[in-house]
């Protein structure tokens, strides 16, 4: 009888009386797929579209099984990573750490990185947003889902080379409006998802060129879809997603 593999890390299990003379080769792999599944960490780069990491039968190379992923390059367009849904054995579940160390441009924005069991449709992927590390459950059939931001991330918008971003859920925004009015654009929201933007402004900030907080045309803010101007300076808001009624809240308003 041949050898079959476990569900979520594809180890080879080997059938009673085959194998001979390669157990301790077999073992040994084995015992290298569980190191990586508690402590393994492995850099992936990303550049634009979807790239899958792998859970290949009895590979002690395969990315997907490590604990700690950080994706790192330089990105040209919108990129995504996958966790495969299903190994030999079935339906894989996988908990693991995703660490963003891209360097993120893009025309007028800035391009996104998402995170995906394969074949999870785009408007459920768990976005990652700049800077930020975030503990992901990837579910085989069921689409993954972020357990938690462990670490919020930090990006900067300066008027002098950027005038507009849409933000992701756990963003930390830094607006520069020294030289023109900066637009941020609210995403589609889920209860509980928070975003901050902050004037960080050396000259001219807020009060000389609002920041504009537009709704993305679907959700609301403060139950209305219309837009809100920031006008004070040194000014800071979180903003807190309450649900399709209300919809972004200002949970602070502080200046």
């Amino acid at each position: 009888m041949a050898s079959t593999y476990s569900t979520d890390l594809s180890l080879e299990l080997v059938a009673t009386g085959e194998k001979a003379g390669l157990w301790g080769t077999i073992t040994n792999t084995n015992l290298q797929l569980l190191q990586q599944a508690v402590s393994g960490y492995v850099e992936v780069t990303l550049s634009s579209g979807t790239t899958t990491l792998s859970l290949a039968d009895g590979s002690a190379s395969a990315n997907g099984k490590n604990l700690y992923i950080k994706v790192v390059g330089t990105l040209s367009g919108n990129a995504s990573l996958a966790m495969p849904a299903s190994t030999t054995g079935g339906n894989a579940n996988r908990v693991f750490f995703v660490e963003d160390g891209t360097t993120r441009g893009g025309a007028g924005d800035s391009y996104t990185v998402t995170l995906l069991t394969t074949g999870q449709s785009a408007s459920t992927q768990v976005p990652l947003p700049e800077g930020a590390t975030a503990l992901v459950y990837s579910r085989g059939s069921v689409p993954a889902t972020s357990l938690g931001m462990l670490q919020k991330g930090f990006t900067t918008v300066t008027a002098a080379s950027k005038t507009a971003y849409t933000a992701v859920p756990g963003d930390q925004i830094g607006v520069d409006t020294v030289a023109n009015i900066v637009t941020i654009t609210l995403p589609a929201g889920s209860v509980g998802d928070e975003i901050i933007i902050m004037d960080i402004s050396a000259s001219n900030g807020f009060a000389t060129n609002k920041c504009v907080v537009a709704p993305n045309g679907s959700e609301n803010i403060q139950g209305s879809n219309s837009s809100i101007d920031l006008t004070t300076n040194n000014q800071s808001v979180t903003l807190f997603y309450t649900g399709a009624s209300k919809g972004w809240q200002f949970k602070t308003n502080t200046a």
